[in-house]
């Protein structure tokens, strides 16, 4: 059994060693580094393009290709002009190819491809809508975008990276050997791949239009709905976790004001026909509010129309009306009801303040919770007895005790 158990170790050293000696192997190739970019250029993209060219720089890397895939930036023209010089200025020679093929690379992000040393691009992809150039140092607004043949594949773009001279220094991307037929085959040289980290990608996704436009949506019901459950669950921290979400994307993109102040209005004219238990004229006008804000949420910006897709709407407006006329109203019922059929009995009833109602709160009539408000401008401390002197909807209109009028018509 030690015999077995030693040999396996022995076996496992050896191959680990023989891995160790393919590393080291190929880690004294020249590399290319290829860092991807995809989707709309902003700062954690550009923060990490610039993050790309000094690990390439500082790493000896032979050039650094950036495969680009985007339809615009969100970023200001300051900050775009301050990324074209860092890569005009690399000390590494740095490609940008635009693909795969289908991939786009539009608005000011295109102007990077002025600043590079070398650009190519995939069949069946397009550039355009440039914009104004930038006051970019040490740049030369020229959008060649090298073969009319066009780039299909990284394996090719690092094949006509061969040979180049940039900066004095010659590129040599591909390895030659006498293959079995006694033929030359051609190989490149090690790439290595980069893309964003897990967390970094997340708030990337985040940032984009669509998600955060329905992390906003979604983050605001749970929370409406959350707070007239009387308390604290899973759909508070899940509706608190999408507002904070939907808040990061608000900050990165550019955004109507008014546009946001009528979704937020919106929320506010649901919540007052939620805690009456009934959809009325306040839902309405929440659902028309919300509508428009939606339409105009986020601004156009670098020629590039950034409003969500009609499904992206219909899914944000249709899901949020059927949770406020049909979802919300069914919850609040079952939340602040008992089971008795007819509540007319209960005016005349005297209950417990469950909290302080001013005006609005929680009392207990006959065991069961209902939702309350005074109609005095006096508010009922917690724990006072309270008289039901009308009911609107599922909401019960209470008076104190003491003090409290003889009739409830007193009150008009």
């Amino acid at each position: 059994m030690r015999k077995l158990i030693l040999a396996v170790t022995l076996g496992g050293l050896i191959l680990m060693g023989a891995q160790n000696a393919s590393a080291e192997e190929e880690s004294s190739l020249p590399t290319v580094d290829v860092q991807e970019v995809s989707g709309l250029l902003d700062e954690i993209q550009a923060q990490a393009m610039e993050d790309a060219i000094e690990r390439s720089s500082s790493e000896g890397s032979q050039a650094l290709v950036f495969q680009m895939n985007t339809r615009g930036s969100v970023l200001s023209r300051e900050r775009v002009a301050v990324l074209l010089e860092r890569v005009a200025a690399a000390k590494v020679p740095v490609a940008i190819w635009v693909g795969p093929s289908g991939s786009r690379l539009y608005g000011l992000a295109a102007q990077l491809l002025a600043a590079a040393d070398v650009t190519a691009m995939a069949p069946g992809t397009r550039i355009g809508n440039m914009g104004t150039p930038l006051d970019a140092e040490g740049v030369t607004f020229d959008f060649g975008t090298g073969s009319d043949e066009g780039v299909p594949v990284m394996k090719n773009m690092i094949f006509a990276l061969d040979g180049l001279s940039i900066n004095g220094k010659v590129l040599d991307t591909v390895t030659e050997k006498v293959g079995a037929d006694g033929q030359i085959e051609r190989e490149a040289t090690s790439v290595r791949f980069f893309k964003l980290g897990l967390v970094p990608r997340l708030f990337h996704t985040v940032s984009s239009p669509p998600v955060t436009y329905l992390f906003l949506t979604i983050g605001l019901a749970l929370l409406i709905f959350e707070f007239f459950t009387a308390g604290i669950g899973i759909a508070g921290l899940v509706g608190a976790v999408c507002s904070v979400f939907g808040s990061f994307g608000l900050g990165v993109l550019p955004v109507n004001g008014f546009a946001l102040a009528a979704i937020l209005f919106a929320m506010l004219a649901f919540s007052v026909d939620v805690q009456v238990g009934v959809p009325r004229f306040w839902t309405g006008v929440g659902l028309a509010s919300f509508s428009a804000g939606s339409l105009f949420l986020f601004r156009d910006v670098d020629s590039m129309n950034l409003r969500p897709s009609w499904i992206t709407l219909l899914v944000g407006i249709g899901g949020l009306a059927l949770t406020f006329i049909v979802g919300m109203p069914s919850m609040t019922r079952t939340r602040f009801a008992t089971p008795t059929i007819g509540r007319e009995w209960m005016i005349g009833a005297q209950g417990v303040a469950l909290e302080e109602l001013a005006p609005g709160g929680t009392v207990r009539v006959h065991e069961g919770s209902w939702r309350a408000r005074t109609n005095r401008a006096t508010p009922i401390p917690a724990g006072s007895a309270v008289n039901v002197v009308a009911i609107d909807g599922i909401t019960l209109e209470v008076e104190p005790i003491e003090g409290a009028a003889r009739d409830y018509r007193e009150r008009h």
